[in-house]
């Protein structure tokens, strides 16, 4: 398939594919309605103006809570002194400011070669990707943490590393998992980087102890060792590998740590090969898939850590296998299992994310592929070239002929994948922890509720 020769065709099927991807955001996915933004929102507006403690606020009608570190509460105060409307409005900018940051380093030098039809395509796809869609749709951080951890790679990779881990160690202050990469400055014997992140996330985790001392004696004593807070550990959303025993019904901890600890192993091995082969995207993207599997919680949105992973794909001239776990990850395919994950195809079907993302943990391309180097490697001069990709609409640019080929989004590790439209009945309730737990919990027929109560008004 060939894409348009000239400016008016392309931006006729840039329409017609925005449509498409608007049209089945808008119909067949289930949207969040900021439901964790309002939890933020909430918990600092009833902390700040009614005296409330943190870690007791909860969404009327919920049983949904504040869980992250003091210092996440502290550093989102100001949405305390706005509307709630201005703070989704803010939400929505910072989370598209930091995907624009995320592609650009994950694009290299050259992205301004794919032009901005390649860009357009790229966005299009970038809306089918569940992780994200989540991720905006509930009003989630990630995307700002996944920008702040590959910024100091970025500094790191290109001699401008004085104030490298400075990112991490924020990152580290506001969700706990984005720490691994403190472990993985300390594998690349990055010590300055590390002593740098380690001091930015104690440094912000004393000022929050300050701020709210009580807050934060609970959540380090208490609120933090226990996972019933966050949500059930079984629930069909939880993609680590705690999920995936506890949907075996297997919650001992003895066997959960073991399974850790060979999975730790796993990637200090590989995150060292790639350190030193000097490609820091795939030590990066390790790092981001072995957080998401060693974490007791990984939502579906936590996932767009695996985002780097893709642009080391097709950077190594996987193309095509990058297209199709992209696609699967299009599909919201583990929610065919919301009410039952039991049986063979419940193990299999239930757990498709995590298997994706250990998959790419065993078999991610380390070093520099077909000749070219990597594109956060230190001493990159040139940018390796863009390899086509199998999904539907990016494919047809890398199909165009001649100086347009060049427009292909591949080298931004992204390739889009058409949802299945799957008319699924589970809830946008965001971790089933108001569900009671089936007495198997491989076969839990109870459903989440949703909730549209709104925290308090500013």
């Amino acid at each position: 398939m060939r894409t348009p020769a000239t400016g008016r065709g392309r931006l006729l099927l840039v329409l017609a594919l925005a449509a498409t991807v608007t049209a089945f955001t808008a119909t067949v996915p289930l949207l969040r309605d900021w439901f964790d933004l309002r939890v933020y929102y909430g918990t600092v507006h009833t902390w700040l103006h009614h005296g409330g403690r943190i870690y007791d606020y909860q969404v009327p009608g919920t049983t949904y809570g504040f869980t992250y570190p003091p210092f996440a509460a502290v550093s989102m105060a100001p949405m305390a002194y706005v509307g709630l409307g201005t703070a989704i409005v803010a939400a929505l900018v910072l989370n598209l400011a930091a995907l624009a940051l995320v592609l650009r380093i994950l694009a290299g030098p050259g992205w301004r070669r794919y032009g901005w039809f390649g860009w357009a395509l790229v966005a299009c796809g970038l809306a089918l990707f569940e992780p994200l869609r989540d991720t905006f749709s509930f009003g989630q951080v990630n995307l700002l943490l996944l920008a702040l951890v590959l910024g100091d790679g970025w500094l790191l990779s290109t001699g401008r590393g004085r104030w490298a881990g400075a990112g991490i160690g924020l990152a580290a202050a506001v969700k706990l998992t984005p720490a691994l990469f403190i472990g993985l400055l300390l594998l690349a014997r990055r010590w300055k980087a590390a002593a740098v992140a380690t001091a930015v996330a104690l440094g912000a985790t004393g000022l929050a102890a300050l701020v709210v001392p009580d807050a934060s004696r609970f959540y380090w004593t208490r609120a933090l060792w226990d996972t019933t807070r966050v949500g059930r550990l079984d629930y069909v959303s939880n993609q680590s590998l705690q999920g995936v025993l506890a949907r075996l019904g297997e919650t001992g901890r003895p066997l959960w740590a073991t399974v850790v600890l060979l999975v730790l192993c796993l990637w200090a091995v590989r995150a060292r090969r790639a350190v030193v082969a000097g490609d820091w995207t795939a030590a990066f993207a390790l790092t981001g898939l072995t957080a998401c599997l060693v974490s007791p919680i990984t939502w579906v949105h936590h996932l767009v850590w695996l985002l780097p992973s893709f642009a080391v794909l097709i950077r190594a001239g996987h193309a095509r296998i990058a297209g199709a776990l992209y696609a699967v990850m299009c599909t919201s395919v583990v929610w065919l299992w919301f009410h039952d994950a039991s049986g063979i195809d419940g193990f299999l079907g239930s757990n498709t994310y995590a298997w994706i993302t250990l998959g790419l943990l065993l078999w991610l391309p380390i070093g520099q592929a077909r000749g070219s180097r990597a594109p956060l490697d230190r001493n990159a001069t040139t940018t390796a070239p863009a390899p086509s990709t199998p999904a539907a609409t990016i494919a047809a640019v890398s199909a165009q002929p001649g100086p347009s080929s060049a427009t292909t989004p591949a080298a931004t590790g992204l390739a889009a994948g058409p949802g299945l439209g799957l008319a699924r009945n589970a809830s946008s309730d965001p971790t089933g922890s108001t569900c009671p737990a089936a007495a198997n919990p491989q076969s839990s027929s109870s459903r989440a509720s949703s909730y549209t109560v709104k925290p308090p008004p500013a």
